[in-house]
């Protein structure tokens, strides 16, 4: 049995172990039909866990909309696509809670997606996005396929991008340590740090995925958190002492915190898989950081 991992080199994509054939972009242009299809009939997997995307941070999205929206609705119309005519059994798609409304009532549930628009700073990624959930209830619908979508909230860990133009929080948060610590600058972090997040580490995520394919029978979307909520403040105080940051830190309060919390219900996950266990914040951070350390001359940045 065929297992894929679309966006094989990413962070969620790279923990999974060996016995998944992972792509990346150096082995198939998914924004390109043709050749995705061509692909998926030549490997003819039973399983594809769908992880590609053009992905960034907040200021990334703010600038770019139109790219983050075409190119994510080419990459899942393709998959999908490919996955139907090549015979996958079974599909995961990899959503984000950036996708709920902006104005929605607290906690997130699955069946929030749709009711309302997205926050104005991802308005693009957000929206392609959610026509990935679309797509899949379309064919299981029209197809009979056994296809599911899982939300994650804000993803870190090992073999993350730290590129500060497209990084998510945590990755550039740390990357900006770095360079303030080596250089003996002031830290300039955008905000306030009055944001609230909920973090899932990506090694967690991998092995939730894996669990689901062998006890999820639905295929109504799903959350995935720890349920823990956390000021963007309070990491960035882990990461500074992790990091060994004696300087000083300035809050550029003048520029978007983005969207203030995304608490998220998660009593969905825990019915299907009860008992489950997250890496702390802390240990998952402290991993993080020392991989980076290690890897710093080799990474994405």
């Amino acid at each position: 049995m065929l297992k894929i991992v679309t966006g094989g080199n990413g962070l969620v994509g790279s923990q999974f172990d060996a016995t998944y054939h992972k792509l990346s972009r150096n082995d198939v242009d998914f924004t390109r039909r043709d050749e995705t299809v061509a692909l998926f009939k030549k490997l003819s997997p039973e399983i594809v866990i769908h992880t590609a995307a053009k992905v960034g941070g907040l200021y990334s999205n703010m600038q770019s909309p139109a790219d983050y929206f075409e190119q994510n609705l080419r990459i899942n119309t393709n998959v999908l696509e490919a996955c139907r005519l090549s015979g996958v059994k079974k599909m995961v798609g990899f959503l984000s809670t950036c996708i709920f409304p902006d104005a929605v009532e607290y906690p997130l549930t699955e069946e929030k997606i749709h009711l309302g628009p997205p926050h104005i700073s991802n308005y693009g990624y957000a929206y392609a996005k959610r026509m990935l959930e679309v797509g899949v209830q379309a064919h299981n619908q029209q197809y009979g396929t056994h296809y599911f979508c899982v939300i994650p909230t804000n993803i870190y860990g090992i073999n993350d991008n730290f590129n500060l133009t497209e990084a998510h929080v945590i990755p550039a948060l740390i990357h900006k340590v770095f360079i303030a610590r080596e250089n003996k600058t002031v830290l300039q972090v955008p905000g306030d740090g009055s944001a609230l997040r909920e973090f899932v580490f990506a090694r967690d995520l991998a092995n939730i995925v894996e669990m689901l394919l062998e006890k999820y029978e639905q295929t109504s979307p799903l959350i995935i958190s720890s349920g823990v909520e956390i000021s963007i403040k309070q990491v960035l105080e882990m990461i500074v002492e992790l990091m060994n940051y004696h300087g000083k830190v300035e809050w550029q309060t003048s520029l978007s915190n983005g969207q203030h919390r995304k608490r998220s219900d998660i009593s969905k996950l825990q019915d299907v898989l009860p008992g489950l266990r997250f890496t702390g914040i802390y240990e998952g951070l402290k991993e993080t950081i020392n991989w980076f350390e290690s890897n710093y001359a080799i990474l994405r940045k």
